[in-house]
């Protein structure tokens, strides 16, 4: 073996005896699978196997394309996104540029823990939802309406409410931890670059429009990057358990994994499933590709790749 090699390997042993557990997770969850691919091209029976089985070309797309349905869980699954994206970006960068000011002096690690209450409601969440809009037993009917003499609310069988209910719960599963990355980054900057505008008599507002937005802007478009290649996935917890897969919902919650996650339920059809996987896979990677592509055109410096 290389002596270079040798060296290199004893000095980073302990690093890559860190990065062992999630390489293997990495393996098992993403590499083993893959093979399984051709399920989705074949009619599944489960005593020939998977590579056995017989081979039926795109007919496992179709239901995809041709169901009624196509157009509501395609939109809805495009349009979530995109507003979470937006939303939680925002909200995100706000917050962590509130915790960075109102807690500079405090040690990251104690940034972080002032997180940790929404790190802890993302497990929850669907049961906290639960309790605030059970229309017999909820907080919001019992509490809330009744103090302001308001009618109580069928929050279940009312859709109209459902869009802004995801967006709004679906943050506040993410905001804890996207601020910890977009805190990191700002703690990363170079305290002496504020120190230098405060001299100068700039504003804390000119401070973080001036340095610190700018300076965040790479770990942004990085974020933003890797969420539009998830564009056609959606939470299926959020979409599934928070609804309480209510039917009156599925015009504002069905999306294409509660979609896909029903039909197999009732149809028990894995081929169809595995096909709907591999659709969103290679929809996924086209579109992450074609927004580095542009982000790599216009900010060369922030691409991924």
């Amino acid at each position: 073996m290389n002596k270079n090699l040798k060296k290199r390997l004893k000095r980073f042993f302990p690093i890559y005896l860190m990065a062992l557990p999630g390489l293997i997770y990495l393996v098992i969850n993403n590499y083993m699978p893959l093979p399984g691919l051709v399920l989705a091209f074949k009619k599944y029976n489960a005593k020939l196997g998977i590579f056995k089985s017989d081979f039926i070309g795109l007919k496992n797309f179709k239901p995809l394309f041709k169901t009624k349905d196509a157009f509501i869980i395609t939109r809805n699954t495009i349009l979530y996104n995109v507003a979470f994206i937006i939303v939680n970006t925002i909200l995100a960068v706000f917050v962590a540029i509130m915790l960075a000011e109102m807690t500079s002096k405090l040690k990251k690690v104690y940034q972080c823990l002032i997180l940790l209450p929404f790190m802890i409601s993302m497990v929850i969440v669907s049961y906290l939802v639960f309790g605030f809009l059970s229309s017999d037993n909820g907080f919001v009917n019992n509490t809330i309406l009744k103090a302001m003499g308001r009618e109580p609310v069928f929050w279940y069988m009312e859709k109209k409410y459902w869009p802004f209910i995801l967006t709004f719960v679906n943050a506040w599963k993410v905001i804890g931890y996207n601020s910890i990355i977009y805190i990191s980054t700002i703690l990363g900057i170079d305290r002496g670059i504020y120190e230098s505008a405060s001299i100068d008599g700039c504003s804390k507002w000119k401070q973080i429009t001036k340095i610190t937005l700018p300076l965040l802007k790479p770990t942004v478009i990085m974020m933003t990057l890797l969420a539009v290649g998830r564009i056609f996935y959606s939470d299926f917890g959020l979409f599934y358990q928070v609804p309480q897969n209510q039917g009156a919902l599925f015009a504002v919650t069905n999306t294409i994994d509660t979609y896909v996650y029903r039909g197999l339920l009732e149809l028990g059809n894995m081929s169809i499933s595995s096909a709907a996987g591999l659709y969103q896979s290679v929809v996924g990677f086209v579109l992450i590709l074609s927004a580095n592509l542009l982000v790599r055109k216009l900010e060369p410096d922030s691409a991924l790749f």
